[in-house]
Formats: C-alpha cells, sequence, structure tokens
C-alpha cells in the first residue's frame, strides 16, 4: 500500500509537489494506472490513480473518500525540551505519533542544550510517521517557544510536569488523570527543569508527576507519558 500525504487536497484531482512526485515516480517507480492511497491528516483518507506521472509533477485522480469522522476519546499535547541530539528528539515524536498524540510543543527551559528546532525536518518525520501507521490524523507542531512564554498561554484540560526533584509531592499519571479528558504534559531537558520552573508551573495550576523511580532520558520520559495516558484512554 502506497500512501501519500495530501493535507490540502480539496478537487477531485491532486498533484503531487515536486519532492513527493520524485519520490513516487524514481523511488517507488509508479506510474499511470497505479492506484495509490492519500490521507489528508484531518481525518479523510482517499483512494487516487495516477493519471500523469512526470517526475516532478504527478497527478492523481480521486475514486473514492472515506472520512474517519470519530476522533480520539481523548486529547493529549506534550511539550517537551529539545534533546542535544535531534535524532532522539525525531525518534519521539515517530513513536508518538504511531502510538497516538494530538499536539507537541517544544519548549526552550534555561538548562536546554538545544535552543533552535528546524520545524520543517520535524514535520517530516511526523508526516513519515502518519503514512506508515495509517493515521488519519496528522500531529500538529508548534513553534519552539520559551518556558515561561508558553506557560502564559491558555489550556483547557488537565495539567501536568514531570521533574526529579524531591522536595514536591508527585503523582502517578493514573492517580492525577480522568480519561477522555484534554491533557496537557510538561517534559524537561536532560537536567530537569529548575526548581523555580516547577514552582512557576505549579503556581499556573499544574500538577507533579512522577514516572517512577527510574532516571528517563527526555524522549522516554515523553514517551512514556505517551503510552500511559493512550493505555488509560483505551
Amino acid at each position: 500500500m502506497h500512501i501519500f500525504y495530501t493535507p490540502d487536497i480539496t478537487q477531485n484531482t491532486y498533484t503531487l509537489n515536486e519532492e513527493e512526485s520524485k519520490h513516487c515516480v524514481r523511488v517507488l517507480r509508479l506510474s499511470k494506472g497505479t492506484i495509490v492511497n492519500l490521507v489528508d491528516g484531518v481525518g479523510g483518507f482517499y483512494t487516487a490513480e495516477i493519471i500523469a506521472d512526470q517526475p516532478k509533477k504527478v497527478v492523481l485522480s480521486i475514486l473514492n473518500v472515506e472520512h474517519e469522522f470519530q476522533k480520539r476519546n481523548h486529547y493529549l499535547h506534550i511539550a517537551v525540551a529539545p534533546t542535544k541530539n535531534i535524532d532522539r528528539l525525531e525518534w519521539f515524536l515517530e513513536k508518538a505519533t504511531e502510538l497516538g498524540i494530538d499536539e507537541v510543543t517544544p519548549i526552550i527551559t534555561d538548562r536546554s542544550e538545544r535552543r533552535v528546532v528546524k520545524d520543517d525536518r520535524l514535520n517530516k518525520v511526523i508526516t513519515s510517521a502518519v503514512k506508515q501507521s495509517i493515521k488519519a490524523y496528522h500531529p500538529k507542531l508548534n513553534e519552539a517557544t520559551s518556558f515561561s512564554d508558553f506557560l502564559k498561554q491558555p489550556f483547557d484540560g488537565e495539567q501536568l510536569i514531570a521533574h526529579c526533584i524531591d522536595y514536591a509531592e508527585k503523582k502517578f499519571i493514573s492517580d492525577l488523570v480522568i480519561p477522555h479528558q484534554k491533557y496537557l504534559i510538561l517534559i524537561g531537558p536532560e537536567g530537569d527543569f529548575t526548581p523555580e520552573e516547577v514552582e512557576l508551573a505549579l503556581n499556573k495550576g499544574f500538577k507533579a508527576l512522577t514516572l517512577g523511580e527510574n532516571r528517563l532520558r527526555t524522549e522516554t520520559a515523553a514517551l512514556s507519558v505517551c503510552f500511559e495516558i493512550n493505555y488509560l484512554n483505551r
């Protein structure tokens, strides 16, 4: 099954961009008359036929449309500090997309070792995972923002912060969340959030979260949260 991500599809025909056209013709070696599948990232699945197979301009004719009207029974937004090794953040985005996540925001904290991320590259990782796992919905990737600015944004739902500081009382996810809700969870950098950042989040209404006795890498902690939320909402 060959799947292409087509977020701007609106008509009965669709032209792949140059990059996707090249991949279609020169890498996958698909040609005129081949049946392919499309996903628009907002709940739509499409069956289409290649009607023009130029390497820079593949044109598709839409044969059938199916809409997945029922979205997930919860909404998960993880705000995570970018890892120094960007491959580890990309790994998290890939696996979280496969498991199920709705929104991701890179947050720049006091101890962040990486302060710049390339949205285009990260979105490509997410898109590839959407196609691989045949997801109807494409997770939203927000621009990187500072921790303090992020906390100023409104959010309607459960708000949790995972950290390793011992002085604050912390609870497990299963003790903090109610199924079928919206969740915003903060995951810090390799050196953890500072005490001041934790205090700031708690004053904003966040609840302190523990992920157990083991000290986890940033991307492992974020994926652990993703798995637990999805498991509790199964």
